[in-house]
């Protein structure tokens, strides 16, 4: 190559190549590598899924995908109109239609798929087009709106249904013709086909099945007049949509000759190689993968754009094939199949709810052992995704009530609403679920502060605000309100969204991340606190990656903390501070424990052992909190981050040093694991526990991720949770070394980290999360999304970067400045922070409202 910086050309921007790109960038290759685009189209990537909602009101820009500023930070090179017309592989060469050439390092082919049009008699004749293309629909738009009365689809699949919803909408007559004897073949069964069937024709249009177009018929200009059947009829129509499936585009490979399918499809390796040219990639409709199969589907293109970028990357990933599982919504008609949809599974058994009238079709697919295999759901797809998490496991609840819909006999729900109307919401102030929808139907509250303020639940300890939040927006949801998932009124993504962001852009404060990303009218304010606290966390958990100060109290990070982390202390009931020292796996000397017991003594704390195996130290006053952690710090001990949304403490047995039927070493485990993660911020606490044999005396099954010892190595638990919510763990992985087990809770906390929602508790995320346990296993043990390697990574960029964070403030004399009472008068506590005596130690004196300088009665003297 002529030039030093290494060249990766894509050629085509499509969503799969611009999910590449965004790919090179979080795995920072856009800034080792030029990395040219060419596009054919006359626009960049755009959301080709959603096409059809150009005829309900989106514009061609509404649909983009493309974020020019990304394109510009990144210092890509986007050539719109411009696509490879030749490879010249031994040259290692591109050359455009333009005549520009460009040289490569690694070549990657996203060319998408092209319109498959029947070699029908007149294909091209005027008023034939394809569906493809936002091109395709101006062009369809053009046409309906002054030459034509009445349309013909060919083709009922997928994008069939939509260009016929699409003629609808521009009030043409409109047709579906299609060869298979049913609806979706490929989604749906003949029961399911039958229902689609009725509902669509209840909607105005005709359909029909069974027959094949044999020509198309043109006057004497050549424009389409019909269209003559393959049972002999003939359809009038002005226009003829082609929308009959699609083909990999794969003509440029074959030119430069690159290995392809018989059936079509570049044909690449488990990486998204190409088998003939190591230095040639191939994703996206245009690859025939190593499963010998071709992905039409958006999100095995992700996939295989993901593991492209992670190979180049000299990352270790992969693409062996993927879940078909698809929900869509056509004509406004839920349609959804997973697993073995069709029944291919021997001796398996149908479970059919049907009922014409509604167009309604529910069938699971369960095996002779009562193992949900697959299914189909058309005209009510709700529970797709929790059937789809349930499958190739049992159900808690009989099939049939899983398909019934309510009110029909046994049926069952088993999402977040699945609760009945009597259940206890709210616990500290007694609210059922029936009042909180009650709330949201009978008096019309929208938001959850609504529903606080009219049932009072979630205002005390505030510990059922999430559930409550599922619960009103899944009422709303019912009611036909469109529930708005932002984090919150400054931002439309979810935080989830935001960590996506804030890792692959870079971003390292949450002002930038507001300016760019916030809704329009949060731009430029001052957040709130809810979104400030939720970036926080995420900007301190990826600090080392993103260029960000580790310490929480730094310059813009101080603003953003929670009142718990403003001090580095727990506050209480009476404005004074608790301090609790980490202590890992609870093993602590005996001068430690001396040490402890002096401060506890000299600055006059309430002391209490934690149900965590630490000690608690409380009453301490704000400006009295640096003085403690010198102390402590001075003796060995560091912060046990008791106050922050991070790990908390690692319990442990004594394992088998001790015990007698200890069979592993617990307590150098726990202690290794603590010392590990201490300081991580995560979307809310996390405790950890390890057991050292199979008795489980340090309840690790109730924790978020718990160890138990077996005589072959380490069980690992995840999702546990005690509390107002208790959550069995459930089983991970087993038998494995110390190296794996590491090696696989590393891999946990950060996809937990990365994809909960704000304050959400492993229990609940690996409940709500699509595909559950399954799918967590999938991606934290087999790697199913390639990206355990990028998980590792962040973690062991946070394993060399931890800071003690009460070392940091008492090292640093502007720090200490803030743990004052008073700003303007820093000598002076805080008068309204007293205590009285009880068992031997202090409590807070809470009474201690007073009118004038007579107590009121019952308060005691200070």
């Amino acid at each position: 190559m002529s030039t030093d910086t290494p060249t990766i050309v894509l050629v085509g921007h499509g969503m799969v190549g611009q999910r590449f790109l965004e790919a090179l960038a979080a795995r920072g290759l856009t800034a080792t590598h030029r990395v040219v685009v060419l596009c054919e189209e006359p626009r960049p990537a755009y959301d080709r899924v959603a096409l059809t909602s150009y005829f309900s009101g989106k514009t061609p820009e509404d649909l983009s995908m493309t974020d020019m500023e990304f394109i510009k930070d990144h210092g890509i090179e986007l050539y719109v109109g411009d696509p490879a017309v030749s490879v010249d592989r031994e040259a290692k060469k591109v050359t455009a239609r333009s005549g520009e050439v460009f040289e490569y390092d690694t070549l990657v082919l996203a060319t998408g798929s092209y319109p498959f049009v029947p070699p029908v008699p007149n294909k091209d004749a005027t008023g034939c087009f394809v569906y493809r293309t936002i091109e395709d629909l101006l062009a369809i738009e053009e046409y309906a709106k002054s030459k034509a009365t009445t349309g013909a689809v060919v083709g009922g699949g997928l994008l069939g249904l939509e260009a016929a919803g699409a003629l609808k909408g521009l009030g043409i007559e409109s047709h579906i013709v299609e060869f298979a004897p049913r609806l979706m073949p490929v989604q749906v069964d003949e029961g399911g086909g039958a229902a689609l069937l009725r509902t669509i024709e209840n909607m105005g249009l005709t359909v029909h099945t069974g027959v094949g177009t044999q020509e198309i018929v043109t006057d004497d200009s050549g424009a389409v007049t019909g269209m003559k059947l393959s049972d002999g009829s003939e359809l009038a129509t002005d226009m003829v949509v082609f929308s009959a499936g699609v083909r990999p585009r794969d003509q440029l490979a074959r030119d430069c000759g690159l290995t392809v399918g018989e059936r079509g499809g570049i044909t690449v390796d488990e990486q998204c190689r190409t088998v003939s040219d190591p230095h040639v990639f191939a994703i996206g409709e245009c690859a025939l993968a190593s499963d010998g199969r071709v992905y039409g589907l958006v999100a095995p293109g992700y996939e295989q754009a993901e593991t492209a970028a992670a190979t180049i990357a000299e990352d270790e990933a992969q693409f062996t094939g993927a879940d078909l599982s698809t929900k869509l919504k056509l004509l406004g008609v839920d349609v959804a199949s997973f697993g073995d949809a069709h029944g291919a599974t021997a001796d398996c058994l149908d479970v059919v709810y049907s009922d014409s009238r509604a167009g309604l079709y529910k069938k699971l697919v369960i095996g002779s052992d009562g193992t949900l295999l697959g299914g189909i759901l058309v005209g009510d797809a709700e529970a797709y995704g929790t059937l789809k998490a349930f499958t190739g496991s049992v159900p808690p609840v009989s099939p049939e009530s899983l398909v019934l819909p309510a009110g029909a006999g046994e049926s069952a729900q088993l999402g977040p609403t699945a609760l009945p109307d009597d259940a206890i919401i709210c616990s500290c102030n007694n609210v059922t679920k029936g009042t909180i929808r009650g709330a949201v139907t009978d008096h019309q509250c929208t938001t959850v502060p609504e529903v606080k303020k009219c049932t009072k639940a979630g205002t005390t300890c505030g510990s059922c605000v999430k559930v409550l939040g599922q619960l009103v927006n899944a009422e709303l949801e019912a009611s036909g309100v469109e529930v708005d998932k932002g984090l919150c009124g400054c931002f439309s993504q979810t935080r989830e969204e935001l960590y996506e962001i804030v890792l692959a852009l870079r971003i390292n404060t949450y002002q930038d991340l507001l300016d760019r990303y916030g809704r329009e009218n949060a731009r430029g304010t001052d957040g709130c606190e809810i979104c400030k606290p939720a970036v926080g966390s995420i900007i301190a958990s990826l600090a080392p990656t993103i260029g960000a100060s580790g310490y929480v109290l730094d310059g813009e990070q101080a603003a953003l903390q929670d009142s718990n982390d403003h001090f580095l202390a727990n506050i209480q009931k009476n404005g004074s501070y608790s301090i609790v020292p980490r202590i890992p796996g609870g093993e602590i000397t005996p001068e430690k424990l001396i040490v402890i017991g002096e401060v506890a003594r000299d600055f006059g704390l309430y002391t209490k052992i934690t149900g965590g195996q630490r000690i608690d130290l409380f009453g301490a006053r704000v400006e009295q909190l640096p003085l403690i952690w010198a102390r402590l710090v001075d003796a060995g001990f560091e912060s046990g981050h008791a106050y922050g949304k991070a790990l908390r403490t690692v319990k442990s047995c004594v394992g088998s040093t001790w015990c007698r039927y200890g069979v592993q070493d617990s307590v150098r485990m726990a202690i290794d694991l603590e010392l590990r993660y201490r300081g991580l911020r995560s979307p809310h606490k996390l405790k950890s526990a390890v057991s050292g044999c199979q008795r489980e005396c340090a309840e690790a099954q109730s924790k978020d991720f718990g160890v138990i010892a077996t005589a072959n190595g380490w069980n690992l638990y995840v999702g546990g949770n005690g509390g107002a919510t208790p959550r069995h763990a459930d089983l991970l992985a087993q038998d494995l070394s110390d190296a794996e087990l590491i090696r696989l809770i590393d891999r946990f906390l950060m996809f937990y980290i990365r994809t909960a929602d704000r304050l959400e508790r492993t229990s609940t995320w690996l409940e709500r999360i699509p595909g559950g346990l399954d799918h967590v296993r999938d991606v934290v043990v087999e790697d199913s999304l390639g990206i355990c390697e990028e998980l590792e990574s962040l973690m062991a960029a946070h394993v060399a970067n931890y800071r003690d964070e009460w070392s940091e403030t008492i090292n640093d004399p502007e720090k200490l400045s803030r743990f004052v009472s008073f700003i303007n008068a820093p000598d002076t506590p805080d008068p309204v922070v007293g205590f009285v005596p009880e068992r031997d130690q202090i409590k807070p004196d809470l009474p201690l409202l007073t009118i004038g300088h007579r107590p009121l009665e019952g308060s005691a003297q200070r």
